[in-house]
């Protein structure tokens, strides 16, 4: 039997968290080391993967197939094709960084009441983190829809705890009420996933029931053969049970109103874990589970999904441009981002789902440099308000100079890696969609806005007299911002890196739900050649 790669990418995490969570309370640096060294490793296996990944070769690939639950034909069976390793990777790649920008977010504080700092065990805070790693890598990883099903749920769990028992210092009112918002938070992020999951969860049922088991491959392969019998509204019945769960993760309008609550009330680090790492599950499974097993069905969804994307993409970025707390403008910004990666997947071209794939992953890039940076922000002023800042970028011009670029790819500036990928999008939903395309280009306008308004208003004009002492970013905080900033530069002046491993698996995607790309329409004219005759 050939090395389990994919299980081992996911157990080590998994094995980090428990052995993290079991160091002493009085040795809490070891623990963030030891957290440190498993995610450097979780990363190691995942450019592994990355390497034996042939983008040319068979679609699925470094499987792996288990029985594990017979009697209902449930198997622990994975595989990867290109969108799950660039996605595989980009979570391999953030933890490491969450982890080194939340390295004191989980220490004591002497100032805060004992009934709030008992909610601090930094061992659990940086064992969660690493679990909900493992928990999204098997994800990615999964082809059998019930073993997905069980870690797409699972991971609530943990970031439950995350949100509620590790909050936002940074809050305006007192610690009682820092803990009511912060509990309001997590129950709502918890009570919005799991009334998608158990709707889920019936749909799952219902695919066993027309399948007879639950493997991804199995299923796709005998819908290409015609030889699964799935009527049409049964298919239709169970493609919205699992987009439903699917887009309160991603989270789709009007499903997304955990999301700013969630950010606003968590820590920096754990709302990049949020909307970089989490939410990325919901849109990768709208390609791998609702295309792939229910294509006719995502056809005729499609109208009413390109709908609300728009509303999302819109929607996201005007009340983005509103806010007066950074993380909630953030929050915000990521709603109407997601509007364009779920735009691009049901714009049914091989443009807008490479740019959709590629939009997760720079987005990732984008919003953890940017809310990263605000959490440095904010850790030295002490409040997450717009108003409360002002000339920051005369006393720490290193901050202001990554905030700036941070904000520049989160608006898409050519040159830096989101542009590509919101380019592709527009560029497919064009295609297909035109009026679709040019109304989606409107948010790119309102991203501009509530960027560069952002900026302005913290970093710009008379320093405040609360600033006027903040220092700049400190060696960790450099060495955890500047890789991301290379990243988004890089991948934005040569994106072929990552187009060339996910082109392919479009390929397949476009495959299962029979669409090819519509050919562009040339005006072509007349001219006449020098004998008079007529050439086109």
């Amino acid at each position: 039997m050939s090395f389990p790669l994919l299980t081992v990418t996911a157990a080590v995490p998994a094995v980090g968290a428990i052995l993290t969570a079991a160091v002493p309370a009085a040795r809490r640096t070891a623990a963030k080391w030891l957290a440190l060294f498993f995610s450097l490793a979780t990363l190691a296996l995942a450019v592994l993967v990355a390497v034996r990944f042939e983008p040319g070769g068979d679609r699925y690939q470094l499987t792996e197939s288990r029985s594990w639950i017979a009697d209902f034909g449930v198997r622990y069976e994975l595989g990867v094709d290109g969108i799950g390793v660039v996605l595989i990777a980009l979570t391999a790649l953030l933890i490491p960084f969450v982890i080194a920008a939340g390295w004191h977010d989980a220490d004591p504080v002497e100032s805060e009441s004992p009934a709030n700092s008992r909610w601090r065990p930094t061992q659990g805070f940086f064992a969660l983190i690493l679990l909900v790693e493992a928990m999204v890598i098997i994800s990615f990883e999964a082809t059998d829809v019930f073993l997905f099903y069980i870690f797409f749920e699972a991971m609530l769990i943990p970031m439950y705890f995350l949100i509620g028992g590790f909050g936002d210092r940074a809050h305006s009112g007192s610690d009682e009420n820092a803990a009511a918002q912060r509990s309001y938070a997590a129950v709502k992020f918890l009570l919005y996933n799991l009334v998608g999951g158990l709707i889920m969860l019936a749909a799952v049922i219902g695919l066993y029931v027309v399948a007879g088991n639950f493997s991804l491959q199995e299923i796709t392969a005998a819908r290409a053969a015609g030889t699964l019998d799935m009527a049409t509204n049964t298919e239709r019945m169970l493609f919205l049970g699992f987009f439903f769960a699917f887009a309160v993760k991603a989270p789709l309008w009007p499903l997304h109103t955990w999301l700013p609550n969630a950010m606003g009330e968590a820590t920096a680090p754990v709302a990049v874990l949020i909307t970089a790492v989490v939410d990325k599950v919901g849109t990768f499974a709208m390609l791998r589970f609702c295309l792939g097993l229910f294509p006719e069905a995502s056809k005729w969804a499609t109208p009413v999904i390109l709908v609300l994307a728009l509303i999302s993409i819109v929607y996201g970025a005007l009340v983005a441009c509103g806010q007066r707390d950074i993380k909630r403008l953030v929050a915000y910004a990521s709603i109407s981002h997601f509007g364009f990666i779920i735009l691009g997947i049901f714009a049914m071209t091989s443009q807008g789902q490479s740019g959709a794939t590629l939009y997760m992953v720079n987005h990732g890039l984008s919003t953890a440099a940017l809310m990263l940076v605000a959490g440095f922000l904010i850790s030295r002023r002490g409040s997450r308000l717009i108003a409360d800042y002002g000339g920051v970028q005369k006393v720490a011009p290193v901050l202001a100079g990554t905030f700036l670029i941070g904000g520049l790819a989160t608006l898409s500036l050519p040159g830096l890696a989101p542009f590509v990928s919101e380019f592709l999008v527009l560029v497919g939903t064009f295609a297909r969609y035109p009026v679709v395309g040019i109304i989606a280009t409107f948010g790119i306008v309102l991203a501009a806005l509530y960027t560069l308004v952002l900026y302005q208003r913290t970093m710009t004009g008379p320093v405040k007299e609360e600033v006027r002492t903040m220092p700049d970013l400190r060696l960790r905080e450099v060495l955890v911002v500047a890789p991301l900033i290379a990243l988004l530069i890089g991948l934005g002046v040569y994106p072929k890196v990552l187009t060339d491993i996910v082109n392919p698996a479009v390929k397949h995607t476009m495959s299962d739900v029979k669409q090819t790309d519509p050919k562009p329409e040339v005006a072509v004219e007349a001219k006449h050649t020098e004998n008079g005759e007529e050439s086109k």
